[in-house]
């Protein structure tokens, strides 16, 4: 088996520079420890699990592999601290974030020997995290899914790495060998990647769901501002298509009845849902309709990822989906991203030096 040695494989003590991201709903237990085991990088979505269910979760992950993984954190959660610990207490070894964590936070973290990487959408946040501590960041380009920003990874990813001088990792319309040997070649220390661990066998989305995926081509998603008020890669269906041409009242009646339903499944008291809103509202300096919106995210997603209704749920798909035509195992995805990276780097190698170049393997 071929090995690439990165700044993030030695930080993190990984076989190879591939993370799988912390998708709500989606990176559980079996996907995350298939990941690791696999020698990449599994990382937990906690932002839609309680308390307690991240601590089981953690626990399953433990169970089934003794390599390093991660967990996800929503910076803004009122019980990000109470998070934080148990990550330290059950020696997790990376702590990623979808939003900037606190200076203080990082520190907490660091001084108990936990790996800080925090995603970020732009070089000005990348150089503020990295001045707190951050040990290493993931950029994300347009072009991945979810919540992503306007600029793709082919800029978004050089800016970032000229800002700082700590590892940096690309997401963003990664799904073979070819772009980890060109995220590597840009000064990248690994890529991250969402769509692509979601389409495999290791996966818990339902099989009807990936088949969906499987079907849509390079031009079926569509960046969304009514899902949540914030831009969201989605799958372009007909749910999504109504709610881009429905009214900003429809959108908020039904973010007020998908957020009493996510109160009632996680358990959360409508005082902690309130200051969680609050916290989101001032750290990504939203409206207050924005932060309404919000709620719906979590139903829509798990409507679509855990109950397998594409009718009534909303898919979060990079533009990756497109291009991506089966499931393979993990083990087999990275193994053949690894082998095609390495052939293909060989090959540039080979021109540098005048030596006849051999086309490397296809994906």
């Amino acid at each position: 088996m071929s090995r690439l040695r990165t700044p993030l494989t030695e930080l993190v003590g990984i076989e190879h520079p591939i993370v799988q991201t912390g998708m709500g709903w989606v990176a559980g237990p079996r996907l995350v420890a298939a990941t690791s085991q696999a020698g990449g990088l599994g990382i937990l979505a906690s932002a839609t699990m309680t308390y307690a269910e991240l601590e089981a979760a953690v626990a399953k992950t433990k169970a089934h592999t003794d390599k390093p993984f991660g967990v996800n954190i929503r910076a803004d959660a009122s019980d990000a601290a109470e998070r934080i610990e148990l990550l330290i207490r059950e020696k997790v070894r990376v702590a990623s974030f979808a939003l900037a964590p606190k200076k203080e936070l990082i520190a907490r973290l660091k001084d108990a020997g936990v790996v800080v990487v925090p995603s970020i959408g732009a070089a000005k946040h990348a150089v503020k995290v990295a001045s707190w501590g951050a040990d290493a960041v993931i950029v994300q380009g347009g072009e991945g899914g979810g919540h992503t920003g306007p600029v793709a990874t082919t800029l978004l990813l050089p800016s970032v790495l000229d800002a700082v001088d700590i590892p940096v990792v690309a997401a963003g319309g990664f799904f073979d060998g070819r772009g980890l040997a060109a995220a590597l070649a840009y000064g990248a220390a690994g890529v991250a990647m969402g769509t692509r661990f979601l389409l495999t066998q290791d996966s818990s989305v339902p099989d009807e769901v990936k088949q969906e995926y499987l079907r849509r081509g390079l031009q079926d998603t569509v960046v969304s501002l009514k899902v949540d008020g914030m831009p969201h890669r989605v799958l372009n269906t007909d749910l999504v298509d109504r709610l881009e041409h429905s009214g900003s009242w429809r959108g908020l009646s039904a973010a007020v009845a998908n957020a009493a339903k996510f109160k009632s499944m996680t358990g959360m008291k409508w005082s902690t849902m309130i200051r969680d809103g609050l916290a989101m509202r001032k750290a990504k300096d939203l409206s207050w309709s924005q932060v309404i919106m919000a709620a719906n995210t979590p139903m829509l997603l798990k409507a679509g990822l855990v109950e397998g209704n594409t009718q009534a749920g909303v898919l979060a798909a990079g533009q990756v989906t497109g291009i991506i035509d089966d499931l393979p195992t993990v083990q087999e995805l990275i193994d053949r991203i690894i082998d095609d990276a390495v052939a293909r780097i060989d090959t540039i190698a080979a021109l540098r030096d005048g030596a006849a170049a051999t086309p490397g393997a296809s994906a």
